[in-house]
């Protein structure tokens, strides 16, 4: 029963993220060209739009012509994630939502792959690449496991600091008697 608590905490962070990067997505392929730029306020236009893009590339228009490997390697993150993320403690929720949100980039970039071909990118900010959804949830989830990693591994060093110095104190002649 644990296990499936687990897995379902993961498919709401996971399910949320795909749906919201994939509805954006389907927004930009229905409503611009590829190539098309659109933003709210002309003035905001050099700094921040909508653009249309595909990628066949990784996060960030990185390595273009590697597609197929990337669906490869979403694939085996997604088991990987879908593996490790029971045995995280429940108590290391930062570790867990990082995961979750990896999960759910991976899968909402895989789904663009598999139904397009490519990837819808579509945020444009100054000269920045132009991203998605779904790699903004992979960047955020990648920094929040490195805090988490480390927040643990400090907690981790603490414990075993504090147990050293209990082993190291003398008892008080108090104590002896």
């Amino acid at each position: 029963m644990e296990r499936i608590r687990d897995y379902l905490s993961l498919i709401g962070i996971t399910g949320l993220i795909i749906i919201l990067d994939q509805a954006t997505k389907w927004w930009v392929r229905q409503s611009l060209a590829i190539g098309e730029a659109w933003s709210p306020f002309e003035w905001l236009m050099p700094y921040a739009r909508i653009l249309h893009t595909n990628n066949t590339g990784a996060a960030f228009g990185l390595f273009p012509a590697g597609s197929t490997l990337f669906a490869v390697v979403a694939v085996l993150v997604t088991a990987a994630i879908l593996y490790y993320y029971p045995k995280v403690p429940r108590n290391q929720w930062l570790l867990r939502l990082a995961l979750g949100l990896q999960l759910a980039g991976a899968l909402g970039n895989l789904i663009d792959r598999i139904n397009h071909g490519t990837v819808t990118d579509f945020i444009s900010v100054g000269t920045f690449p132009v991203f998605n959804v779904a790699d903004s949830s992979i960047s955020v989830g990648t920094a929040l496991l490195i805090v988490a990693t480390w927040i643990e591994e400090r907690r981790l060093a603490k414990r075993k600091q504090e147990q050293q110095e209990g082993l190291l104190q003398e008892p008080s002649p108090h104590e002896a008697e």
